[in-house]
């Protein structure tokens, strides 16, 4: 028996201040950080719900809510004539809710007004900052066939990772048993699941939930009385094992979870792999975004090698490698840029402001001439000076700077600031 679509609601949540994204979260929130040179993170959760004809979606947020608010406005609009929603539900006091979202199911329960205002049966709720592309029609119809009252989406792992999740144990039905929050290595043996025969083969014995779930109305209503959980993966979950029907939902895809700089630094390089593992030229599972009005990426002399370049650039650089370049980038002659993520910029320079800054030895927007970048993400709107060698890598101790941060090896340099000529970090 399969769902009516409009028996489904979607609830992507926002996250918190996003301190591990920190500073590309200093001024935006952690949904519409940039992805992939176009997009922002927010558009992964939306796009799989579009591709699976979900097209009821609410998006839960609090801080720095101004820029995803504008990209989902411009981004999202539908007939007028279809029931196909994207809005944004920002933390409000009222009399009964005075607080800021306390958690994830808190966010959940202080906006269950405006969710039942609506016709729906089931609700699917999502995480707004995780990389994967899933049909979530399978795990609906999974959920409705075995008369569950929650499903988990689960992703089979490995001992290695295994101590960094929440890990479920299941039974030969596909139902979830028992649960354990981030186990120590010596209880590994004892939490084993059944996987495929594919997963056995590549060790990943241990099921993690993946932060999505469907919870049937009347038992997301119930649970939402109660003031004292406000957390779905700590509270929520482990409370509900033993006592509901929980479905685990075997998702064997590609996916990551995007929480710190090291994660959403991989997760964009691995796009310029010769067979990245998140596909982004799938017909099927297209990703949506803004459609922007710019004009084909213009380049001289430039190398360039397994990188994606996004439109409106205007390149003069001397080799790229490996990297990302987000929209309207503009790099100068004889930079070299390597295993990095440009963000790119919201604007043009026009002519004459160009021809002023140069005049008055002003940096330009974007990347000056003879640079070189490595191990690096350039947030978006920077201006970056002539012979600036930015070096990242682990001999880089983590730290925090006006101009840029260092996490992990990878150093940020923060949205809209001017780095002079000549500055180095190595």
């Amino acid at each position: 028996m399969k769902a009516k679509k409009k028996s489904v609601i979607s609830i992507i949540l926002g996250g918190g201040q996003g301190s591990r994204l920190y500073p590309l979260t200093n001024s935006r929130s952690k949904p519409a950080v940039p992805i992939a040179g176009k997009y922002r993170l927010v558009d992964i959760p939306i796009s799989n719900c579009m591709n699976s004809d979900l097209k009821r979606i609410f998006v839960l947020t609090q801080f720095n809510s101004a820029s995803l608010n504008a990209h989902i406005k411009n981004t999202y609009t539908f007939n007028a004539f279809s029931q196909a929603f994207v809005d944004i539900l920002a933390a409000e006091q009222t009399p009964d809710n005075p607080t800021w979202f306390q958690g994830t199911s808190d966010a959940v329960r202080q906006c269950m007004p405006h969710f039942l205002n609506h016709d729906f049966d089931y609700a699917l709720i999502l995480s707004g900052d995780q990389l994967y592309q899933m049909d979530f029609n399978e795990m609906i119809d999974a959920h409705i066939e075995a008369n569950a009252d929650i499903s988990i989406a689960t992703l089979p792992v490995n001992a290695k990772d295994a101590p960094e999740f929440g890990i479920l144990k299941t039974n030969s039905e596909n139902c979830i048993e028992s649960f354990i929050e981030k186990p120590a290595a010596a209880l590994l043996p004892e939490w084993e699941s059944e996987v495929s025969d594919q997963m056995k083969s590549e060790g990943k014995l241990y099921l993690a939930s993946m932060g999505i779930y469907i919870f049937n109305k009347k038992l997301l209503i119930e649970l939402m009385k109660n003031p004292d959980t406000k957390d779905f993966g700590k509270e929520i979950i482990p409370q509900a094992v033993g006592n509901k029907k929980i479905l685990s939902f075997q998702y064997e895809g590609y996916w990551t979870d995007i929480g710190n700089i090291d994660s959403f630094f991989e997760a964009n390089i691995g796009l310029t792999d010769d067979v990245p593992k998140f596909n982004l030229f799938d017909n099927d599972n297209k990703i949506f975004t803004r459609p922007r009005l710019l004009p084909p990426s213009k380049f001289h002399n430039t190398k360039v090698d397994k990188s994606f370049i996004s439109e409106g650039c205007i390149i003069s650089a001397k080799e790229i490698s490996k990297s990302v370049i987000g929209i309207r980038s503009r790099i100068g002659e004889g930079t070299v840029i390597q295993n990095s993520y440009v963000m790119g910029n919201d604007f043009y320079q026009n002519i004459e402001d160009m021809i002023e800054d140069t005049a008055n030895n002003r940096q330009l927007i974007g990347i000056g001439k003879n640079c070189f970048i490595s191990n690096a993400i350039v947030d978006k709107n920077c201006k970056i000076g002539n012979d600036v060698y930015i070096q990242g890598g682990k001999h880089l101790e983590n730290t925090t700077h006006d101009l840029y941060a260092i996490k992990e090896g990878i150093v940020v340099i923060k949205k809209g600031v001017t780095i002079p000529n000549n500055f180095t970090i190595k």
